[in-house]
């Protein structure tokens, strides 16, 4: 009977894990907020045990920093931490497009390619929350089929402290459309098995969304402790 009772309570603070990691993801809680449990587990309508086991979950993820005595904030990067952070995860997916280009399955490119369709579905309705949720399933997908456990273990590590950031990368059109234009390679290279191509491209493709972050950061668009501007 305890055992039929636990699950419950695992899907639950998993569930509320997604729902908050997405407030951090899409700015609604801004670098540096602290997180105040009573507000939040109203708003999610949770108690706060699930709401801690969710907050800890991200904590371990880097999206969210414990504060001894303090209780909890969204965690912050300085600019030097955003170039290093890109600089490891540009290479491990630099790697992942080469391994999958080499190693990935019919089917496993016919759901890249129909997920490609519905983020440019996405895109054209400039749906960024939709967008990005499929875009980043693209990623892990590519990832995936490059069927290394240890790469795709590091990478979700290093990913999970850029996911908000990836996000606002897309706040400027230019730097959105060209993002999209890289995408739609990636599926042509895949479909080649292009191996060097695609890891290139993957480069790349970091590097970019690195310069696009830092500049909003330069430029004050990403504020410590208000919502970025898009």
């Amino acid at each position: 009977m305890a055992e039929i009772i636990s699950i419950p309570r695992q899907v639950l603070h998993q569930e509320v894990a997604v729902r908050l990691r997405q407030r951090i993801v899409e700015g609604h809680l801004a670098p540096g907020a602290k997180l105040n449990e009573r507000e939040l587990a109203e708003a999610l309508k949770v108690s706060r045990t699930p709401l801690r086991e969710a907050i800890k979950m991200l904590a371990a993820e880097g999206l969210v920093e414990l504060l001894p005595n303090r209780g909890a904030a969204v965690a912050q990067m300085s600019e030097q931490d955003v170039a290093d952070t890109f600089e490891v995860i540009a290479g491990l997916e630099g790697q992942s497009g080469e391994l999958a280009a080499q190693r990935i399955g019919d089917a496993e490119l016919a759901e890249i390619r129909a997920l490609h369709f519905e983020m440019m579905a996405a895109y054209t309705r400039r749906d960024l929350p939709t967008y990005y949720r499929i875009n980043a399933q693209i990623h892990t997908l590519i990832n995936a089929a490059a069927r290394n456990p240890v790469l795709t273990q590091t990478w979700r590590t290093v990913n999970a402290r850029l996911q908000a950031l990836r996000f606002r990368s897309n706040f400027d059109e230019a730097k959105w459309q060209r993002a999209v234009g890289e995408h739609e390679r990636m599926v042509e290279l895949l479909a080649a098995r292009d191996a060097a191509g695609l890891r290139a491209l993957l480069v790349e493709h970091l590097v970019h969304k690195r310069d696009a972050v830092l500049e909003l950061m330069r430029s004050g668009q990403l504020h410590p402790h208000g919502k970025a501007k898009a």
